[in-house]
């Protein structure tokens, strides 16, 4: 982990350049990965080209292109009748997980589809005085796409955080694509696409699986958005396939960052950062504190907790490449780098943790204080946790149930209301030399001025 002093001279915009990573199109490709490739295409292929071919061989050939890359990458062999989770595969799922996980998952839902409901926004329509009316048309999408990747964990919270909020938009359909894992898709997952009323389960991972729903195949209808993390391949595939479908973001590897004094629990905050180093080692966990005190104590708790822990292997490398602790001069020092960061997952554990939130400019998730744990709100908190990662959160935010919905402009007219606003148009369109512009609305006010309709 380095470690960074700000009185020792360094310039601030420098120290947000030790977390600077790669974009998508510029990360380095392992000689293992250019093997592989060579193995499934014949031929070594950088990732972008990988991602290329596979999605213009599912776009060509449909099920048959999915079916051979299903084969050929994640090793399962399929035919197009099993590609679509069955109703019997379901009831085995809801056979094979405990009660109390259907508990846990059944409160998780329930406040995250919530919060989301929370945020839909309605149509709405204003009358002017001379009977001109304007508004807007809230139509939630018809149908949407979640990734959910396979892993060696079942990420369940990503079904959540996934399939509710277009559920709570009015989506009519949602439909989940993940990898089969040893011939099957773990039974949390099914579970939890249950519970969040997911329409189909794809049994399809990669960039193959992002091509169907973009595409659409026989078996796999196209979709409207594609929402859900995913490997370099994956987030590849969703660049490419922008445009004709929508995307949430091109997310990278996860991050948090604390922002603590002195009154903070150095046990919580290398807990915290554990709970992001874990995710790999790729993901970037830090700490800004006005406190050396603090500073020391995180260290040290951070060793007694890596030795407990079964994930320490990735955790350690992660806190390696990525980790960094920041002393800050003052408060006010601490809050500007915590700015420029822009950090995914931000805590405040500070003495007056809503008095420093006013001054927080760019986050993409705050939680505020000790007991505000971060995996809380990857779980069951209410916010979602699709959130903008590697600085992106200066311009974006999280997923929200206004993802899912698109937005039409209406406009109405009155004779009268023509009369005041039309010469102005007529104006502005000769301004701009566009004539057939101008005529549009002149023909209609020579109309009215020769009384062609009451006024």
């Amino acid at each position: 982990m380095r470690i960074v002093r700000t009185r020792d001279n360094v310039d601030l915009a420098e120290v947000k350049q030790l977390l600077a990573r790669p974009h998508v199109d510029e990360v380095e490709v392992s000689p293992q990965a250019l093997e592989r490739t060579k193995q499934i295409f014949g031929e070594p292929l950088t990732p972008l080209q990988s991602v290329e071919r596979i999605l213009s061989e599912v776009r060509r050939d449909g099920d048959a292109g999915l079916l051979y890359y299903i084969e050929k990458i994640d090793g399962q062999t399929l035919r197009p009748d099993e590609l679509v989770v069955t109703e019997a595969e379901y009831a085995a799922a809801e056979e094979a997980v405990s009660q109390e996980f259907r508990e846990s998952l059944q409160r998780a839902a329930a406040r995250v589809q919530g919060f989301h409901e929370r945020q839909r926004e309605n149509s709405w329509f204003s009358t002017e005085p001379n009977g001109v009316i304007v508004g807007q048309r809230v139509i939630p999408l018809e149908r949407v796409g979640l990734y959910v990747p396979g892993g060696n964990a079942p990420l369940v919270s990503t079904v959540l955080m996934g399939a509710l909020p277009p559920k709570a938009a009015g989506v009519g359909e949602v439909w989940m694509a993940t990898p089969l894992r040893s011939g099957q898709i773990d039974p949390h997952l099914l579970v939890a696409a249950k519970v969040c009323g997911v329409t189909n389960v794809v049994k399809a991972g990669g960039a193959q699986a992002i091509g169907a729903l973009a595409f659409g195949t026989e078996t796999v209808p196209s979709v409207d958005k594609i929402v859900g993390p995913g490997n370099l391949y994956v987030t590849l595939a969703k660049k490419l396939v922008y445009g004709r479908v929508g995307i949430e973001s091109l997310a990278g590897p996860s991050e948090i960052l604390v922002l603590a004094d002195e009154t903070a629990d150095p046990r919580y905050v290398a807990a915290d950062m554990l709970s992001q180093a874990e995710h790999d080692w790729d993901a970037a966990s830090c700490l800004i504190t006005t406190s050396e005190s603090l500073a020391a104590a995180v260290e040290i708790e951070l060793q007694k907790q890596l030795a407990l822990l079964p994930t320490a292997a990735v955790a350690q490398e992660s806190l390696d490449r990525w980790g960094l602790l920041v002393v800050a001069r003052d408060l006010n020092e601490a809050v500007e780098l915590t700015n420029i960061f822009a950090a995914e997952h931000l805590e405040l554990m500070v003495k007056s943790p809503w008095e420093v939130l006013g001054r927080i400019q760019h986050a993409g998730a705050v939680f505020i204080g000790p007991y505000s744990a971060e995996p809380i709100g990857d779980y069951v908190a209410g916010p979602n946790h699709i959130l903008p990662t590697n600085g992106t959160a200066r311009f974006s935010s999280p997923l929200t149930t206004n993802d899912f919905v698109k937005k039409s402009s209406v406009i109405g007219y009155s004779p009268e209301g023509l009369l005041q606003d039309g010469p102005h148009a007529v104006r502005m369109a000769d301004t701009e030399g566009l004539a057939a512009h101008s005529e549009s609305v002149a023909v209609r006010l020579r109309d009215l001025e020769a009384g062609g309709e009451d006024a």
